[in-house]
């Protein structure tokens, strides 16, 4: 974070000053919301949660080299007191962003985003000094997080913004006003919530609404392979940018193609110019991410050759994203288990489908290890059924579902698509999959775990590559 006094910090969030001797002492580390996390200099964000209280830490905070807390009580150490934490928090956000004139990227879409992120920032570092958005942490309270750990030599700001409602991403620009707005796709992640994918492409399109217009830089990103998504280019005064493997795309994919190994290669244009790409990465799906972030460094200045580069040099840089692993034995883990709706749960199983045709060839298998995917609502049974199916159709060994209600429907979808017998199972809950797993793996093996976030399906992962280990649970 830039340097500011205490004194100046009150004045930003209109709070009062408790317990501070010297106001001109300056807040030089990051803002923090976690006591753990506090380094010198740090300013302690005091959020009180259902289950613990962060004004019960400020003393901790302090002592551990904080220079004062943002709280809504006085704490009995240096503290800036305001009406609420999460407004004087927005508040301190929007007026570094300003100071700083940082080239703001804001992005969202029903699936890809963190993964999309990760490109964009790591293709951006190789142009300028970037700061993103770590992990998922989206929201009210991660964003403005993310934009105060900027200082005076970054130059791009990428900002992941979720939205579970109508005005959400809304109030998210209001935090951190974007010049270049990218929208990756609409689909059916949050649907329970939303109520249709209309709604959901209401709330994303709030995005391009909140840009600048053309004439003051505005610059909107859009999937041109996604009809909900190109039609937003009427709702903003923006210049209009395409990606997308449509052949009037702007920044497009041409000769799509996997290696043996599941990954995709294809040959990246942009209007300055064209150039192979081969990521790292797994599954086609990922071609598309890689097209928006190609846009988004096309319009930060970046040749053609420069980003193919860094987008085959990408990794991941967010934890449980089809992460894979190879074991000594010769199984390999895909951890995708952060989270799971309808999109990213077929784009995890095709790219399953695509690794495991290399291990076929040895006597390897697949397996599928899913649970449930939350918030989908009165489309629970039929996504869940769907995806069951799917399996059987891209010829997956094993179907595993894991849970209660959403994994037997997995499990009737893959039956109903004609998996009988050994090809697919239902079982409780973690530790029961890992036990089945542990008895049945064999060298050459490929196995996909792949849930909402609130099931904690990871742990299934994690167990497995730990031999010795057993599920924690939650």
């Amino acid at each position: 974070m830039i340097a500011l006094s205490l004194a100046e910090i009150a004045e930003i969030v209109g709070g009062q000053s408790y317990d501070i001797p010297d106001p001109a002492v300056q807040v030089t580390g990051p803002v923090v919301i976690d006591s753990r996390e506090v380094k010198p200099g740090s300013l302690f964000a005091a959020f009180a949660g259902e289950q613990v209280d962060g004004h019960d830490y400020a003393a901790r905070a302090v002592e551990a080299g904080a220079a004062a807390v943002l709280a809504v009580r006085p704490v009995g150490v240096p503290a800036i007191v305001v009406d609420d934490v999460q407004t004087a928090l927005g508040a301190l956000a929007r007026n570094v962003v300003e100071r700083l004139g940082t080239d703001v990227v804001a992005l969202t879409g029903s699936a890809g985003k963190t993964s999309t992120k990760d490109l964009i920032a790591q293709v951006l570092q190789r142009h300028a000094p970037t700061v993103w958005t770590p992990g998922s942490l989206n929201n009210e309270i991660g964003l403005p997080l993310t934009a105060l750990r900027a200082s005076d030599d970054t130059q791009h700001l990428v900002l992941e913004m979720g939205a579970r409602g109508i005005g959400h991403i809304r109030y998210l620009t209001g935090l951190t006003p974007p010049r270049i707005g990218l929208v990756l796709n609409v689909g059916t992640a949050h649907i329970g919530e939303f109520g249709g994918r209309e709604q959901i492409a209401q709330a994303k399109g709030e995005l391009v609404e909140a840009l600048p217009p053309a004439e003051k830089g505005g610059v909107a990103i859009l999937n041109a392979d996604d009809p909900l998504v190109r039609a937003m280019a009427a709702r903003t005064h923006a210049r209009v940018i395409l990606f997308g493997e449509a052949p009037e795309s702007d920044v497009r994919a041409e000769n799509v193609r996997l290696t043996e190994n599941g990954q995709p290669s294809f040959s990246l244009h942009t209007p300055t110019g064209c150039s192979d790409v081969t990521l790292r990465l797994y599954g086609e799906h990922h071609v598309s991410n890689a097209l928006a972030a190609a846009a988004v460094a096309h319009e930060l200045g970046m040749a053609a050759e420069e980003i193919a580069t860094a987008l085959s040099e990408a990794g991941t840089l967010s934890r449980w994203r089809m992460e894979v692993t190879e074991r000594p034995d010769g199984v390999t883990i895909v951890n995708d288990a952060y989270n799971a709706n309808p999109e990213s749960m077929r784009a995890a199983l095709r790219a399953l489908a695509a690794m495991g045709r290399a291990a076929q060839v040895q006597g390897g298998r697949t397996w599928a290890v899913l649970g449930k995917m939350a918030e989908l609502g009165d489309a629970s049974l039929a996504e869940h059924d769907a995806v069951g199916r799917l399996a059987v159709r891209l010829n997956v060994s094993k179907l595993v579902a894991v849970g209660d209600r959403e994994a037997s429907w997995l499990q009737l979808g893959a039956y109903n698509e004609g998996s009988w017998g050994e090809e697919s199972v239902h079982v409780s809950d973690a530790q029961a999959a890992v036990d089945l797993l542990r008895s049945e793996l064999r060298p050459g093996d490929v196995v996909l775990v792949k849930a909402s976030r609130s099931v904690g399906l990871e742990q299934v992962a994690l167990a497995l590559l730990d031999s010795g280990s057993e599920v924690t649970g939650r």
